[in-house]
């Protein structure tokens, strides 16, 4: 089955047709920047651009950077403090005609890795970090997800969410270099690790490809590895939640 998945992240929202059975993208990658405003009428004209791109017809599955409840966004993120209540299936559903299955992008990451990638048959407590403008995290027990499990929003010192000081955001703009943001990203790993106590952590998102750079600097007694789907992952996963968590967007 044919399906479009969209990853949306703070700096850019990137849409692919995947093969929902066998989780293979049949299409390369389209991207367009995310709009600077970070609004949400801006940013759905974007995903419009998207599902028109691939001439699609069908429903849609979105990965997007904020926790999502049933559909509904209960946090801002690293977005517009105004999409806060906002229904993002319905809203996204209103700017392209298609139905809309929206979850949180690190749930939708955990999907692919663990249906299609190195989480497969992983049992026990299995948490997917994704490393991008924020750090995602998504939870799984014994392969079924425990939606919205945002562990970047944990406060450290004085940040008020330890993604600000711990992301590949924070490393760009402190021009840190991978020794100095690996350590920071192991504190991270550390308090996950004391908080909710995994049985296997597997690292994601765009600086993973970076993977040789900094994971000599993780140093926690739970087991780390790299997702092998790596920033494909948000698209593929978005697409197969489209059928499995269906709170999709209302067409009039």
């Amino acid at each position: 089955m044919e399906i479009l998945g969209i990853d949306i992240g703070g700096s850019g929202m990137k849409g692919a047709l995947v093969n929902a059975e066998t989780g293979e993208m049949l299409t390369e990658r389209f991207r367009i920047p995310t709009p600077k405003s970070k609004k949400p009428k801006d940013m759905a004209k974007v995903v419009a651009e998207i599902v028109e791109h691939f001439n699609y017809e069908g429903p849609v599955g979105c990965g997007f950077p904020s926790i999502v409840k049933n559909g509904v966004c209960k946090s801002p993120g690293n977005l517009h403090p105004s999409w806060v209540g906002v229904n993002i299936d319905e809203l996204f559903t209103e700017y392209t005609g298609h139905e809309f299955t929206v979850l949180n992008d690190a749930d939708a990451a955990g999907y692919a890795s663990m249906n299609y990638g190195i989480g497969k048959g992983k049992n026990g407590l299995v948490i997917m970090i994704t490393i991008g403008t924020g750090l995602g995290s998504g939870a799984f027990y014994n392969g079924v997800l425990i939606p919205n499990f945002e562990l970047g929003q944990i406060p450290y010192k004085k940040h008020k969410k330890i993604e600000k000081w711990a992301a590949a955001s924070a490393k760009e703009r402190e021009e840190l270099s991978f020794k100095k943001w690996g350590k920071r990203f192991n504190k991270f790993l550390k308090l996950v690790e004391l908080i909710v106590c995994p049985d296997l952590i597997i690292v994601g998102g765009g600086t993973s490809k970076n993977w040789e750079e900094f994971s000599h600097h993780i140093d926690i007694e739970t087991e780390v590895i790299k997702a092998e789907l790596m920033n494909h992952a948000g698209i593929i996963g978005a697409a197969v939640a489209c059928l499995r968590e269906q709170h999709h967007g209302h067409l009039q």
